[in-house]
C-alpha cells in the first residue's frame, strides 16, 4: 500500500465535525466520497484529529492509502479535488510519505486559537463569537498560566467520553488583544473533547469577574466538569497548526 498525506483546511459551520457519524454531513465523509470518485477506489481518510461540529480547522492534515500511485501529477490532483470538493474544503497539498508516517498518532503538538469579537462585526459573526462586555484581560492571562503547571484535565473533559486517560501536556496558554478581536492560543500534545470551549469559557468567568483567579487552580485540580465554566460556542474555535515529528510536506509524490 502508498500512503499519501492531504494538507488541507475547512470551514466547520457546514459540518457536524470531521468524523465519519451516520445521518451526518462530516468533512471526512465528504473527502472519502470525492477521493474515491477521483481515484475510482475505496478510499477512507485519516485526520489529525476530531474537530466538533461547527470547529473550523486553518490548517489540518489527513492521510489515506492506496495500493497503486495516484495518476496525477501532484498539481493535477490538488486542482481535480478541489473542483469536486465544496467550497468550504480546501486541499492545498499531497505528498507520499511513508506508511509508518501517521496523521494522527505522528504529531507531537497541536495548537488552538478561540476568536471573541468585541465589537458587533457581520463579517466575523460565524468565525468568532460576540462580547461586548468588560473583561479583565489581566485576570485571564494569569489564570490561563496555571495550565501549564498541570496534565489532568478532567475538569475541562466532556463527560462519558472512552479516552483512556485525560492527562495532557500544554506547551503555551495565553490571551492575545489583536484590534476588536480577543484571541485565546493553546498548544498541547494532544486535547479531550470540548477541552479548549471550556477552559475559554471558565477564562471568560474569571474576566467577568464571576470567578476570581485563584479558583482556577481548584477547579484543574479538582477533576470535576461541574466546577469549571461553561463551553462557549464552536464558531470561534480554529485547529491552527499541527507539528510532526517528521514534516510530512518534505516528501515529493
Amino acid at each position: 500500500m502508498i500512503r499519501y498525506f492531504l494538507k488541507l483546511a475547512y470551514r466547520g459551520t457546514a459540518y457536524h465535525g470531521w468524523q465519519v457519524q451516520d445521518n451526518a454531513h462530516t468533512v471526512q465523509a465528504e473527502l472519502n466520497q470525492k477521493i474515491s470518485i477521483l481515484l475510482g477506489e475505496d478510499i477512507n481518510v485519516v485526520g489529525c484529529g476530531r474537530t466538533d461540529t461547527g470547529v473550523h480547522a486553518r490548517e489540518f492534515y489527513a492521510h489515506f492509502d492506496n495500493a497503486f500511485p495516484i495518476p496525477f501529477k501532484p498539481d493535477d490532483f490538488v486542482f481535480k479535488l478541489n473542483r469536486f470538493l465544496p467550497n468550504d474544503i480546501a486541499i492545498y497539498d499531497v505528498r507520499k510519505v511513508p506508511g509508518d508516517l501517521h496523521a494522527r498518532f505522528s504529531a507531537v503538538s497541536r495548537t488552538y486559537r478561540y476568536y471573541i469579537s468585541q465589537i458587533k462585526d457581520p463579517f466575523l459573526r460565524d468565525l468568532s463569537i460576540e462580547y461586548t462586555g468588560v473583561l479583565n484581560l489581566e485576570a485571564m492571562q494569569e489564570a490561563a498560566s496555571y495550565l501549564k503547571n498541570y496534565t489532568d484535565f478532567t475538569s475541562f473533559s466532556k463527560l462519558h467520553t472512552q479516552t483512556a486517560t485525560n492527562n495532557c501536556k500544554i506547551k503555551e496558554a495565553f490571551w492575545v488583544k489583536e484590534d476588536s478581536q480577543l484571541i485565546f492560543t493553546i498548544t498541547a500534545d494532544r486535547f479531550l473533547r470540548n477541552m479548549v470551549r471550556a477552559i475559554v469559557g471558565t477564562l471568560l468567568e474569571i474576566g467577568k469577574g464571576k470567578i476570581p483567579v485563584s479558583v482556577m487552580k481548584q477547579i484543574i485540580e479538582s477533576r470535576d466538569r461541574s466546577k469549571a465554566g461553561f463551553s462557549v460556542p464552536a464558531q470561534g474555535l480554529f485547529l491552527e497548526k499541527i507539528v510532526y515529528s517528521q514534516d510530512p510536506l518534505i516528501y515529493k509524490v
